[in-house]
């Protein structure tokens, strides 16, 4: 699927509420905890730890951040190419 596409679906989804830095900082630590609950494997998580449910987190973690994007302004595609360029700099 396109970036612009998700970013429309996301739209949908939240009926175009923007969100601010700092609500966005929170979301993102809400996925990034429920990820870190993989890395502490505690028992009580263990019958939850399925592919599906880490597929599922990391696709919030990328359709989100398309939201996210467009939140704050900026347009998801070059946000994406900056980072591209970012990791390329940083390998070499």
């Amino acid at each position: 699927m396109e970036i612009k596409a998700l970013l429309t679906q996301s739209k949908e989804i939240w009926s175009g509420e923007k969100l601010t830095l700092p609500q966005i900082i929170v979301r993102l630590g809400k996925v990034f905890g429920d990820l870190c609950r993989w890395e502490r494997n505690a028992k009580k998580d263990v019958a939850t730890h399925t592919d599906n449910d880490l597929k599922k987190e990391l696709g919030n973690i990328i359709f989100s951040a398309i939201r996210f994007c467009d939140d704050l302004g900026y347009d998801p595609e070059d946000c994406i190419q900056q980072a591209v360029e970012c990791q390329q700099k940083f390998e070499k």
